[in-house]
């Protein structure tokens, strides 16, 4: 009977052991897990505050001021413009504005 006791007061201690070791993981798991969501919510507040820089950056308005004003860029005459149709379009050697032969 004494050896019974003392096996399962050694197979106690060993499933109280892995409890112990189990729930500790766990815990260093959740910790883990709060500190990547955290990383996830700055990372997703900085795609925000990049986009809406992307989107300054690129407004027509402050483009074409960049162009007139440091770069001395114009729009040319209407004369002088020409539209080339992609290859793949109906009339593919027809360039619109070009005097025909």
């Amino acid at each position: 009977m004494t050896r019974l006791n003392l096996l399962l007061t050694l197979i106690l201690i060993a499933c109280a052991l892995s409890v112990v070791t189990s729930q500790h993981n766990a815990r260093k798991l959740f910790v883990e897990l709060e500190r990547e969501q955290e990383l996830a919510r700055q990372l997703a507040v900085e795609w925000g505050q990049l986009q809406l820089e992307q989107s300054t950056w690129a407004m027509h308005a402050r483009v074409e001021k960049i162009a007139s004003g440091q770069l001395r860029m114009r729009v040319p005459d209407a004369a002088r413009v020409r539209i080339i149709l992609p290859a793949n379009a109906a009339n593919a050697n027809t360039i619109v504005g070009a005097p025909q032969p």
